[in-house]
């Protein structure tokens, strides 16, 4: 018989806000990361340094699934 066993997702999504009603989508590989707020800002502003996100003045982050 087989069983299915929950695991636990690999990669967690975000959905960053900006000022002008611009919307982006951020993904953190590290569901222990993704639990902290802060550090998920940190990511967010260093993607936009990268150019991963776009430029602009985030207004949230909200965590999507």
């Amino acid at each position: 018989m087989y069983t299915f066993r929950k695991t636990s997702a690999k990669s967690v999504m975000f959905v960053v806000d900006y000022d002008d009603a611009r919307r982006a989508y951020l993904w953190i590989d590290n569901p222990e990361k993704a639990s902290n707020t802060r550090a998920v800002e940190t990511m967010a502003r260093a993607q936009q340094e990268q150019g991963t996100l776009p430029e602009g003045t985030i207004t949230s982050i909200k965590r999507v699934r």
